[in-house]
């Protein structure tokens, strides 16, 4: 699946707003948002009027690379959603964040999604007991996720639980340190989801 290799902090530039890419970086000094709050590119400083389909646009794009999915993987989360009971933008976030990759993110296993979906394509994590290395299967309520026992001495994720101890969890989420897992209590809400985006307009970007 094709994949964005460029410079990933050119894509926060881009829209405006920092949506935590590089891992611990983002919380640093060296943030590209802290230091050059602009567009990437010789014309990123002057100041461009949006039309209400580049505004749409920008909402649809921002929140794919949130959650670092293609856009064949996003039409597919919108299907869904739109086929499904409720708010239909509503529904597509919270599809995001039931993504295995989004939860072990969320849990503070990894420091970015890149890292978590790295990390279970190359089968450190379990779900109910069973290796998967799938990052885009979608959880459920009571879904346990955990650190496969073989993969509790690996570098990289105890580096990962020790720089992202103070990173607060989801009200969904149950995390257990000590064990490296932590449970699903439920579905996330909307009010759970911290990406300051407009849903709205992706619907409506896709209605048209």
């Amino acid at each position: 699946m094709a994949r964005y290799k460029d410079e990933q902090c050119r894509i926060c530039r881009r829209e405006g707003q920092k949506l935590f890419l590089k891992g611990t970086r983002c919380y640093s000094d060296k943030c590209s948002i802290s230091r050059r709050n602009y567009a990437p590119g010789q014309n990123g400083q002057k100041k461009k009027k949006l039309s209400e389909y580049g505004t749409q646009l920008r909402e649809k794009q921002k929140t794919k690379a949130f959650y670092g999915v293609s856009e064949k993987q996003f039409r597919k989360y919108f299907d869904m959603a739109s086929k499904s009971k409720g708010k239909t933008g509503e529904v597509l976030l919270q599809i995001l964040e039931s993504r295995l990759d989004n939860v072990v993110y969320r849990l503070g296993l990894a420091s970015s999604r890149a890292q978590a979906r790295m990390q279970v394509t190359h089968g450190a994590f379990e779900v109910n007991g069973q290796k998967l290395d799938i990052p885009s299967y979608l959880v459920k309520a009571g879904d346990v996720i955990a650190v496969r026992e073989i993969r509790k001495d690996n570098g990289t994720i105890k580096l990962s639980v020790e720089e992202n101890a103070s990173r607060p969890v989801p009200a969904w989420l149950e995390k257990d340190t000590e064990k490296l897992s932590g449970k699903v209590v439920t579905l996330a809400s909307r009010e759970d989801v911290d990406l300051p985006v407009e849903e709205h307009l992706i619907v409506e970007l896709y209605s048209k």
